[in-house]
C-alpha cells in the first residue's frame, strides 16, 4: 500500500494554491515536495499491471505530472486534493497507454479481474483495466463519492484511513461506500443489471 508523506501542515497546499493564482515557481517548489508520494502512487498502480509492462513507475509520475502541469487553474483544496486528482490522472494515463497499444478489446492481454474473494480488492494483482475502468466510469457517473473511494484505494493503493483522509470522509463512510462499490461493481464485471 502506498503511504502519504507527513509534510509541514499547509506547506503544498500553499504551494497549490500559488501555482493556480500563476506563481509558476511554486510549481517548481512543489515537485520535490511531492515527487516520492507520486513514486508510491505510481508503484501501487504499476504493482497492478502484467509483468513486463513497457510503461514503469517513473514514466507513470512524469506522464501524470505533465498532465497535471496542463491544468494549472483546478481549484485546488488542499493537499489531500492534489494527491486524488493525481490518481485520477494516473488511472487515465494507464487506460490511454493501453489503449494506444493494442489493448482496445476487453481483456486483451491484462488479466481478469476477482473481486468475489478479495476482501480488499485493492491488494488484487488481477485486473482487466478496461472493465474496471469502464465499470467505474458508470460507478462515477451516479455516485461519484463511491468512484473516488474505488479510485484512491484500488488505483491509488491508499487505505481506509488515508481514503478518508483524503475525502474528508468518516472512516465507516469510506468502509461502507468501499463494500457497496465492490458489490455494485462486481456485478457490472460480471455483465449483471446494477442499476
Amino acid at each position: 500500500m502506498a503511504t502519504l508523506t507527513i509534510m509541514q501542515p499547509g506547506e503544498v497546499t500553499e504551494l497549490l494554491q500559488a501555482w493556480r493564482g500563476g506563481d509558476k515557481r511554486a510549481l517548481d517548489k512543489l515537485a520535490p515536495l511531492v515527487y516520492e508520494d507520486l513514486r508510491r502512487l505510481a508503484s501501487s498502480y504499476m504493482s497492478r499491471e502484467q509483468p513486463g509492462h513497457t510503461l514503469q513507475t517513473t514514466a507513470l509520475v512524469h506522464e501524470a505530472y505533465a498532465r497535471l502541469v496542463e491544468t494549472p487553474h483546478v481549484n485546488w483544496q488542499d493537499r489531500n486534493h492534489f494527491f486524488a486528482v493525481c490518481a485520477m490522472l494516473m488511472r487515465r494515463v494507464l487506460v490511454d497507454y493501453a489503449r494506444s497499444n493494442g489493448y482496445q478489446k476487453r481483456g486483451g492481454g491484462m488479466r481478469p479481474i476477482s473481486l468475489v474473494e478479495a476482501e480488499d480488492v485493492a491488494q488484487n494483482a488481477d485486473v482487466d483495466l478496461f472493465a474496471l475502468d469502464e465499470a467505474l466510469s458508470r460507478l462515477e457517473a451516479f455516485d461519484p463519492r463511491k468512484g473516488q473511494v474505488v479510485e484512491l484505494r484500488f488505483f491509488g493503493g491508499l487505505t481506509i484511513e488515508e481514503t478518508a483522509e483524503v475525502l474528508r470522509l468518516s472512516r465507516e463512510t469510506v468502509m461502507r461506500d468501499w463494500k457497496l462499490a465492490k458489490t455494485w461493481l462486481l456485478r457490472e464485471l460480471e455483465g449483471g443489471n446494477s442499476a
